[in-house]
């Protein structure tokens, strides 16, 4: 039977045992790799929005539907270099759930009927709950960072052996 993971917030790195500290950053890399995933999905939504209400503005008649592939591969496939980790589906994550949530309570599934001001609602909207998930990744960079700092420290203390990690995976 395994211990129950401490919440990371409230641990100091140095107290924990090497397993527990590789387990908890780990843990933390994976919620952030969720978290990264839903800010994605919803800075995508954003752009959608915002291109509809360019369009608008502009007086252009056209729908937004050939602009699709460049707005969704901006989110959805670019952003910074890192190194890979395995991708997971987090279609089903309580803030994924969360964001489609809010799309739906908004109307998404048909911008073009929206009025301005519903659009300009479900853009505050969006930008709230993306702005959210931002401070939330700021957080676990910090505590992840504090973790990784942790490991590097004890490798070149040697109070932590290289081949043990190998051993571990």
């Amino acid at each position: 039977m395994s211990t129950p993971m401490p919440d990371a917030g409230e641990l100091e790195p140095s107290t924990l045992p090497l397993a527990q500290l590789r387990a908890l950053r780990s843990q933390l890399q994976h919620e952030d790799d969720a978290i990264s995933y839903v800010r994605r999905l919803a800075q995508a939504r954003l752009d959608l929005v915002r291109a509809e209400m360019h369009h608008r503005a502009a007086g252009d008649e056209k729908n937004i539907t050939g602009e699709l592939p460049a707005i969704l591969g901006t989110h959805l496939i670019g952003g910074p270099a890192r190194p890979p980790r395995p991708a997971d589906d987090f279609s089903d994550h309580h803030m994924a759930l969360a964001l489609e949530e809010l799309c739906d309570e908004a109307g998404s599934t048909d911008l073009p009927s929206m009025n301005p001001e519903e659009l300009a609602a479900y853009v505050a909207r969006l930008h709230e709950f993306e702005q959210l998930r931002s401070h939330e990744r700021k957080e676990l960079f910090v505590r992840i960072d504090a973790l990784s700092a942790e490991l590097v420290r004890r490798y070149r203390d040697g109070e932590a052996d290289v081949d043990g990690l190998l051993a571990d995976d």
